[in-house]
């Protein structure tokens, strides 16, 4: 269920981008946070134990709107504007399926 309900700036054009595979469509000049939580309950599952997570500054200080499109580079959703065709995930990429990425050197994949 969408944490998010947009009640105003409802005729801006639409632009389509993708969620965990499925088809969504955002608004000309909406964040990523903004067109991800409009659709979703979180903008992406914490790493770190699988926990939601949906931003909590929204000024891009905190590292918590941390998203990863399906090539594995990551976007910083309060900060970046949508952009049609984007492919966004809400559960990170395993290491092995995104080289050279972020998602290639997460520190605790080093642990015996």
């Amino acid at each position: 269920m969408a944490i998010l309900k947009r009640v105003a700036e409802t005729a801006r054009p639409a632009v389509p981008f993708t969620l965990d595979g499925r088809a969504c469509t955002a608004l000309a000049g909406d964040t990523v946070l903004t067109a991800v939580l409009t659709q979703a309950d979180c903008v992406r599952h914490s790493e770190f134990g699988g926990a939601p997570r949906a931003g909590f500054c929204m000024m891009g200080a905190c590292q918590d709107c941390w998203m990863q499109l399906e090539d594995g580079a990551r976007v910083r959703a309060c900060s970046t504007s949508i952009a049609p065709g984007m492919r966004l995930r809400t559960t990170p990429l395993a290491p092995a399926a995104a080289p050279n990425t972020l998602a290639a050197a997460w520190p605790e994949d080093e642990a015996p």
